[in-house]
């Protein structure tokens, strides 16, 4: 079949491309990088950091040192072995050149040189020079320090000795490149965060984090000989949770010479769960086989033990997963010699042979703990059954909402103001606050495409409560019906009524409540819809600015005084200020070309960047502890001085 549309356009032997050494990178960074946004950034970061812990992981490292220099340079020291610098036959190059230049390159190939590694694609020192607007590798190899430089992935110096030393290691310094990154502001948080979860799974090792971007510069050195225990420990006493027992449950398979699993596990008072699972010592945030076998085999066991000790009568029906995981906090680290990733970016793992391993570990080690603690065994299971009754509890409230759906004219909530549109591709939905605002945005709206939903009042704080209050909150239950696709283990998101789900809440502090109890709410039981990229927050004007007939709206002080500085350049004038203290003051005109209309609206998209952090922000603002609230919000004032969300 001719196709005579575009005549001109041939596709032969001259359209074929051969992109030769990192020039492939640079042509689709994201394939090797995730993203060219701040999340590719820090991951540069963490390939070099990885590598590194590679070393620690073999035995020959315990300090690694990460500085943020002036300028938004990175440097990464460790007192490992050193890339080798001797020169690698079959390139006729140094070693460690090889390492920088060539895809597909190192020492965890099955060498010898390491028995198991996080990086084992062996693209991550090479994707960084490739992504750096310049890189430099120095090694000390006990007797010789030995100096490369490049720039964009091209070599510009000879390996060069630069002096002598009694010391081994490797430090490498790096600019990401302009060319290639959206911004190139390094995150202290970010990092911090990472690398904590790095001396957290390698037991002895000390990481120091120092950013040098200012005059007095900010370090945190951090070392935990607990391992894993030490990090359920973190994660209870930063998100200030009662634990149910005493001791953090430690298991481990020991070393078959192929590979090891080991899970920390606890118990607290909360509703939630938490499963952090990590191979060679990469966070797998989709989970994989290791967290399926500790998933199962934690279901099984606690059955076992409920019906072999009368907790569960022959005609009880078993507990689920979600009722026994209900409170848990668990890290679940494997080490392996093959792992097998989904992609670069290693989110999940997929080796059959590790869902036995820790199947079979829990199964037998989890047993005998409980055999031997059996007050412990029934804490945890009374909390399990009383999951179990709750989540029954559930399910009748949940068709009782049904049947009342059903009996009425309409099953969509009576104050919804619907879209015409039935494609939800283009549709969005804003949930507002207050009545008045919500009349103004029903005026304001584009109706072919945009629903508005107003809520009145404070809502149910759900991390403080189990689903069944939630089926039963006349305030959430609006917003669960509107959606139209479930909640909880019933979600599917694919039934979503709307593209866009956005909160539209006054600029103020009550306003900020309203936002972060909605944000727990889809956090806790609508998950997958953040981690879909349909939750939105909206960013109403905090001033209108008029002078004659010209009229700027600004969202910050500072914006404030620039469209001042425009609108009165020579300071003759007069520009009339008006401080917004509500969406109530708005009328439907300037709501839609404020916060509305897709062309002039300023929005932010609610992501899962970081799970733990999102967690643990979320359990200590929405939680019963007031001490990690008050230390939280003393930390964060100065963050706080626009009420962007």
């Amino acid at each position: 079949m001719q196709n005579n549309n575009h005549p001109n356009q041939q596709y032969d032997e001259n359209q074929i491309q051969v992109l030769e050494g990192l020039e492939a990178v640079r042509k689709r960074p994201g394939m090797y990088i995730g993203s060219t946004g701040p999340r590719g950034l820090h991951h540069l970061v963490y390939e070099i950091v990885d590598n590194a812990i590679d070393e620690a992981l073999a035995g020959y490292c315990d300090h690694i040192e990460v500085d943020i220099l002036p300028g938004d340079v990175i440097r990464v020291a460790d007192n490992g072995r050193g890339i080798p610098v001797g020169i690698q036959h079959q390139q006729g190059i140094p070693a460690v050149t090889v390492v920088f230049t060539i895809l597909h390159a190192g020492g965890k190939f099955g060498g010898g040189g390491y028995k198991v590694s996080g990086g084992l694609h062996g693209v991550g020192a090479s994707v960084v020079n490739a992504l750096s607007e310049w890189l430099e590798v120095e090694v000390r190899d006990g007797s010789h320090i030995h100096r490369q430089r490049f720039e964009r992935g091209k070599t510009v110096t000879s390996l060069e000795v630069i002096g002598t030393t009694g010391e081994t290691g490797t430090t490498v310094t790096f600019k990401p490149d302009y060319q290639m990154f959206e911004d190139l502001h390094y995150d202290y948080e970010t990092l911090h965060t990472r690398l904590r979860e790095q001396a957290f799974l390698n037991a002895g090792v000390r990481i120091t984090l120092t950013d040098r971007r200012e005059t007095e510069p900010v370090q945190d050195s951090m070392c935990y000989e607990g391992g894993i225990t030490s990090f359920v420990e973190y994660i209870h006493t930063r998100k200030g949770l009662e634990t149910l027992h005493d001791e953090v449950i430690y298991i481990t398979s020991g070393d078959d010479g192929e590979s090891t699993a080991e899970v920390a596990m606890q118990y607290n008072d909360s509703y939630n769960e938490m499963i952090l699972s990590f191979a060679n010592n990469i966070n797998t945030v989709e989970g994989g086989t290791h967290e399926a076998g500790f998933k199962a085999a934690l279901t099984r066991v606690m059955n076992d033990y409920a019906r072999r000790f009368g907790f569960l009568k022959e005609a009880d029906k078993a507990l689920s997963g979600e009722d026994v995981r209900e409170g848990l906090t668990a890290v679940i680290s494997v080490k392996l010699r093959e792992a097998q990733f989904e992609g670069q970016t290693k989110a999940k793992l997929g080796n059959t042979e590790i869902r036995s391993l820790v199947d079979a570990m829990v199964t037998e080690k989890l047993t005998t703990f409980f055999e031997e603690n059996p007050t412990v065994a029934r804490a945890i299971i009374e909390k399990s059954l009383t999951a179990s009754r709750a989540r029954e509890a559930a399910r009748k409230a949940r068709e009782l909402t049904r049947r009342k759906s059903a009996l009425e004219t309409a099953s969509l909530p009576g104050k919804l103001a619907d879209c015409s549109e039935r494609d939800n591709v283009r549709t969005e939905l804003y949930i507002v606050e207050g009545d008045s605002a919500g009349g103004s945005a029903k005026d304001g709206r584009d109706r072919r495409y945009q629903a508005i939903l107003p809520l009145w009042g404070k809502m149910l704080n759900v991390e403080k409560a189990r689903l069944d209050k939630v089926y039963t909150n006349e305030k959430l239950l609006p917003v669960i019906t509107a959606l139209g696709c479930g909640v909880g283990e019933e979600l599917d998101p694919s039934k979503i009524r709307y593209n866009k789900v956005v909160i539209m809440a006054d600029a103020d502090v009550d306003g900020s409540h309203i936002r972060t109890l909605l944000l727990t709410f889809f956090f806790r039981y609508m998950r997958p819809l953040i981690e879909l990229g349909h939750i939105y927050i909206a960013q109403p004007p905090l001033f209108k600015l008029t002078r004659g007939k010209q009229v700027r709206y600004a969202y910050s002080d500072a914006e404030r005084d620039q469209c001042i500085a425009e609108l009165n350049p020579d300071g003759t004038g007069k520009v009339e200020i008006q401080r917004y203290k509500g969406l109530g003051e708005m009328d439907p005109h300037q709501l839609w070309e404020t916060t509305l209309d897709p062309e002039r609206r300023v929005m932010l998209q609610v992501t899962m960047e970081d799970a733990v952090k999102a967690d643990e922000t979320f359990s200590i603002l929405m939680g019963d502890k007031v001490q990690p609230r008050k230390e939280f919000i003393e930390q964060n004032a100065k963050y706080a001085t626009n009420l962007d969300i």
